[in-house]
């Protein structure tokens, strides 16, 4: 019997890289604020591009899938940090997280009732306050 661990690795990386960007997310939010949002984007996209060549770059074929998976589970991470990079400021504002005093200009007041999903501030104010 042979044992695959294929998955295995792509399962710990995603845990990892996802573990990884979630602190990257807040420590850039703290540092330099949202106006270095595109890296992420610019990261995102080359990561999935490279996504769909890697796996010619190696003889195993194993191997070159994980690689590949790998690169578009960091893409993937990466555009998805562009939305949790605005949604940290908003956290910031409301003192969820922690201000930077040097850049406490960069904040503007924030409503108690406002969404941190960008989906949720265009619906209706009736189902927006729906509970369960």
């Amino acid at each position: 019997m042979e044992l695959h661990f294929t998955g295995i690795i792509i399962a710990v990386s995603t845990f990892l890289i996802i573990g990884l960007c979630h602190p990257l997310v807040i420590k850039q939010e703290y540092y330099s604020g949202t106006k270095y949002w595109w890296t992420y984007l610019l990261v995102g996209i080359v990561c999935i591009a490279v996504a769909f060549v890697a796996p010619n770059w190696f003889e195993s074929e194993r191997v070159g899938i994980a690689v590949s998976a790998i690169l578009g589970v960091t893409g993937a991470s990466f555009l998805w940090g562009i939305g949790e990079l605005f949604a940290q400021k908003k956290r910031v504002q409301k003192g969820w997280f922690p201000m930077n005093p040097k850049r406490r200009h960069e904040y503007e007041g924030i409503d108690d009732d406002e969404t941190l999903c960008p989906v949720c501030k265009n619906a209706p104010k009736h189902l927006a306050s729906y509970k369960h």
